[in-house]
């Protein structure tokens, strides 16, 4: 990111043979920007050698360029450039001939016309060609802005692109950050209003000449290249100019580059390719299970088979235990288990996880096969024939429907030493439904899966749930998302909380329930005593003054223009809108069964109006609400993948186990207490893609300001310090933790609270 990943002087001015090259500063910004509008003037081999050093950083983020450039087609125009009136001898690219061009170029000018020609292809580049209107002299603005999607940057400046200007004179140019303050947000905007201007063909003083030729010819004389190769090339580019004498400070920045460019290169080399068929199961990529996997395996087998692996969410849970489940097989010649998760859609998730394992014979047991008994009892009849063979089945149920008595019985009479036992989000065995049962389930190989085994404030669920693992000292394997991150499982991602406060009326009321609640509230234990019908409505009124803020659509909707400006679309985004009916606080976890209450009417109504803010921002944005009463979940999940649906809002359906790797903007709007859910829903949007870089994470924090002199003060600042724990826990592993910091300065001081 422009403000995150950069170090900028505290002037902001970049000058030649200087700690802060002109040479770094364009380097580090197509390193860290998804936009650049360009007021070229002219292309010449010193200008494109200059912007060759990061260009294909530049398309691996997703970059997209507008391109304002000079008509030097004309005799007059070269002339002009021969006599010096830019600093420095300058080669001038005639660009009606680039093929005859082309192979006098050298590998840098190549690789920048080859990034240049991709951008073309893939339609991420619009050129305008202008000339004075006059007809004398030449086009020769020298301005830009940078973005990032959040942060931009502008620049301006004496410096021409040339290695005269921009190494060997005593040039400078300044930059103009977005976070600096109103007056450097002025100086973008006013450099943004030039460069749209003479973009959308409004400046009188220049004539317009069309580019359509100039395309075509850019992309006939130069290779189709993969942007992997583009990579790799600038890679190559990079290592060779360590060998240049080159200022100390534009060294600096250029390794930086190359470091930048071998990071993308390694997310290319580790994508996973699928196996070629087998007549049997197998593992389903050509790579093998990867390291983890196998010390996750290794630890459940010292451990008698049994074991709770906590696992990030993202982090390939699902194929680590499969794995498990496969070494069985290669060991015993069959494969027999029974994998319980908490929803339908899951069910059919772990039938596609299965069946990649080439693992058939599966038997679905939910709300959606009315013939599982048939299929069950065909299963134990065949068993019962061809004992002692080694037939394979799976069968994969559901939660709600083992914790039921008949089926329990039904499920839990196959054989106690040969089935496994696979518990998706494991968690879920705390619940009073299943844990009362734990004793009752015979098989003897058992494996535990959550990426938050630990229930909030249920010790006897979590003991229960450890014993009945063998995970009692401590998890069987553990895999954190710190670490995932680290070791690019997980993407890296930016996090930045936005402050909503609540209007005056809201605020009146929140401070009346406040006031009652203190009452009720144990300040020495910072929580309440006692969990009744009273507490639980106040509660429940409580969050829906904070899930129901007024304000938090305003900030919403400045989100998603911000978002729509920088990228033009708002393709792979999730929106996580306030939901339930129960309190996000302490007692959380012991709502197991709230699936069986009817959603609250008021939650309905704002995720429909969540959903109509982003179709009024754009006519031609796509969005759909996901909700459990959705009707082709598989077809919605799929759309959003492709790109064809742009944006998913939804309550709680994206909680757990929900795959949508494509995803690469998050939105909570709904403030969670638990734990497990924001836990859930930022691993949810860190799944790795091919083609994204990083994700980003957005989130409407309210915190109503208590009188200090009230008697809810102390209270107050409790529940502040909890919600708190929440938007640190996001910022410790961003990208941008200063961000953080400085948007929750005001709210620390007046709680005087520290984030750490």
């Amino acid at each position: 990111m422009l403000k995150g990943d950069i170090i900028w002087p505290p002037h902001r001015r970049f000058k030649t043979r200087s700690s802060w090259e002109p040479v770094g500063f364009f380097s580090e910004c197509l390193c860290n920007a998804t936009r650049f509008d360009l007021m070229l003037g002219f292309f010449s081999s010193s200008a494109i050698s200059v912007l060759s050093d990061g260009f294909a950083t530049f398309l691996h983020n997703g970059g997209r360029m507008r391109l304002i450039i000079n008509d030097i087609l004309t005799e007059t125009d070269k002339e002009a450039v021969e006599k010096g009136v830019h600093s420095g001898e300058i080669e001038a690219f005639d660009l009606s001939n680039l093929e005859a061009l082309r192979d006098t170029l050298s590998e840098r000018d190549r690789h920048f016309f080859e990034c240049l020609s991709w951008l073309i292809r893939n339609e991420k580049i619009d050129i305008r060609i202008i000339v004075p209107a006059s007809g004398e002299g030449i086009a020769h603005t020298k301005c830009g802005v940078f973005a990032d999607g959040i942060s931009k940057v502008a620049f301006d400046g004496s410096v021409n692109f040339s290695r005269t200007a921009l190494i060997d004179n005593k040039e400078s140019l300044t930059a103009s950050c977005s976070w600096d303050g109103d007056v450097e947000v002025a100086k973008i905007k006013d450099i943004e209003k030039e460069f749209l201007n003479t973009f959308e063909g409004k400046d009188e003083s220049v004539k317009y000449l069309d580019a359509s030729q100039i395309k075509t010819r850019l992309t006939t004389a130069f290779k189709d290249k993969e942007l992997t190769e583009l990579l790799t090339d600038e890679y190559n580019i990079l290592e060779k100019r360590k060998e240049e004498k080159l200022p100390i400070g534009v060294s600096m920045a250029l390794e930086k580059a190359r470091e930048k460019v071998q990071k993308a290169i390694e997310k290319y080399k580790v994508k996973e390719t699928v196996k070629v068929d087998t007549n049997g199961p197998c593992f389903p990529y050509s790579t093998g299970p990867r390291q983890y996997q196998i010390t996750a395996f290794n630890n459940w087998k010292a451990n008698g088979q049994r074991g709770l692996f906590a696992m990030a969410t993202g982090t390939g849970k699902t194929i680590t235990s499969l794995n498990c489940l496969y070494e069985i097989y290669k060991h015993s010649g069959y494969y027999k288990a029974l994998i319980l998760v908490p929803t339908v859609t899951l069910v059919d998730q772990w039938e596609i996880e299965c069946r990649k394992f080439k693992f058939d014979n599966i038997i679905k047991v939910c709300s959606k096969n009315h013939s599982w008994k048939n299929e069950i009892d065909r299963l134990k009849a065949t068993e019962a024939v061809q004992r002692g063979s080694k037939l394979s089945y799976i069968i994969i149920s559901t939660y709600a429907s083992y914790g039921k008595v008949d089926v329990f019985q039904e499920l839990n009479e196959f054989s106690r030493k040969q089935l496994l036992l696979i518990a998706d989000e494991a968690h879920n065995m705390g619940a009073p439904n299943i844990s009362n049962k734990l004793i009752g389930i015979p098989y003897l190989r058992r494996i535990g899966l959550s990426a938050t085994p630990d229930r909030q404030f249920d010790d006897l669920g979590n003991k229960r749930i450890r014993e009945f693992f063998g995970a009692e000292d401590h998890y069987t394997y553990e895999y954190s998302m710190e670490e995932a991150i680290k070791k690019g499982v997980l993407c890296e991602y930016y996090y930045y909380p936005h402050v909503v406060r609540l209007t005056d009326a809201e605020m009146e009321e929140y401070v009346k329930i406040s006031l009652r609640l203190a009452k009720m509230f144990n300040f020495s234990k910072e929580r309440f005593d006692k969990n009744d019908d009273i507490l639980t409505m106040l509660l429940i009124k409580r969050k829906r003054i904070i899930h129901k803020a007024f304000n938090k659509l305003d900030v919403f909707k400045e989100i998603v223009s911000q978002r729509l400006e920088e990228k033009g679309n708002l393709k792979y985004t999730l929106v996580y809108v306030p939901e339930g009916n129960f309190p996000d606080t302490y007692e959380a976890d012991t709502y197991d069964n709230r699936d069986i209450i009817k959603d609250d009417p008021e939650s309905e109504h704002l995720i429909d109006q969540f959903t109509q803010a982003i179709r009024e921002a754009g006519s031609k944005i796509t969005v759909k609400e996901f909700t459990s009463q959705s009707a082709d979940r598989e077809k919605t999940l799929k759309d959003f993948a492709s790109g064809n649906l742009e944006v998913l809002t939804s309550m709680k359906c994206l909680d757990e186990g929900v795959d949508v790797p494509r995803s690469e903007l998050a939105i909570f709007c709904a403030s969670t207490g638990n734990p497990r859910q924001f836990i859930q829903r930022r691993g949810r949007i860190l799944r790795t893609h091919p083609d994204k870089d990083f994700a980003t994470i957005h989130d409407l924090v309210v915190i109503p300001e208590v009188s200090p002199s009230s008697e809810s003060y102390k209270m107050e600042r409790s529940l502040v310090l909890s919600e708190l724990s929440r938007v640190k826990n996001f910022a410790m592993l961003s990208k941008n933790l200063d961000y953080t910091i400085q948007a929750l300065e005001h709210t620390l001081e007046y709680y005087k609270l520290s984030l750490f």
